[in-house]
């Protein structure tokens, strides 16, 4: 068994990929007179907000500008848009009954982690979260992955880092943990695989499949 399981928020447990997009668009319509395209917000998901507001601004303090309206207008339509996906709550129930410790490790801050946490059912289902302002360098940088197993006393090698983006695997890996491509994200399979994770899960229950002493991919992630 895994002695800790850390998944990543947005795209892995939590379907918000349709609220950022949402609200990318009306952040951009706002400040450049017309929404982004969808696959260049998705190709930054996964990194913390303000950087990839400083991404597509002209400025930094247009930057912070556009960060305060998709803040504020996501404050609007968050509950409503939010949801789990299929399985997690009982997958991270299953989890903590083999003893496995369970950690939340986003590039979310940490007020809209916890609301999206408990718009899911699954703040109380998770021992630890870490946030984008709890490190001074997010994903991919490996620093919120080493505070979570630091704080868990976990040890690396026993651990597995399931996302949905690259980011998510870059972190996992430079911690040392083994790492696991969700692949009911937004991002397409080749971009996960490109990563070389250990692990690629179909669904969020391969999960509960995958053990620590079988590298590998399950057949259904492949076909």
């Amino acid at each position: 068994m895994w002695s800790g399981v850390f998944f990543d928020l947005d795209g892995t447990l939590a379907d918000t990929v349709e609220l950022i997009l949402k609200c990318f668009r009306f952040a951009t319509k706002k400040h450049f007179g017309q929404p982004l395209p969808d696959a260049d917000v998705v190709a930054t998901l996964g990194i913390p907000l303000p950087v990839q507001m400083r991404g597509f601004a002209r400025n930094e303090e247009e930057a912070e500008l556009m960060r305060q309206t998709y803040i504020a207008y996501q404050d609007i339509v968050h509950d409503q848009m939010v949801r789990s996906f299929p399985g997690a709550s009982s997958v991270l129930g299953a989890l903590r009954r083999r003893g496995t410790k369970i950690a939340v490790v986003t590039s979310k801050r940490t007020g809209i982690a916890k609301r999206t946490l408990e718009c899911c059912g699954l703040w109380k289902a998770v021992d630890l979260v870490v946030c984008a302002n709890q490190v001074q360098r997010p994903k991919p940088h490996p620093e919120s992955v080493n505070l979570a197993l630091s704080k868990l006393g976990l040890e690396p090698d026993g651990v597995v880092f399931v996302g949905d983006s690259p980011f998510d695997i870059q972190a996992g890996k430079g911690a040392g943990t083994r790492t696991a491509a969700a692949l009911w994200g937004p991002f397409k399979p080749e971009e996960l695989l490109a990563e070389h994770p250990d692990f690629v899960l179909d669904t969020l229950r391969d999960v509960l499949e995958i053990n620590p002493e079988e590298l590998g991919w399950p057949d259904a992630a492949l076909s």
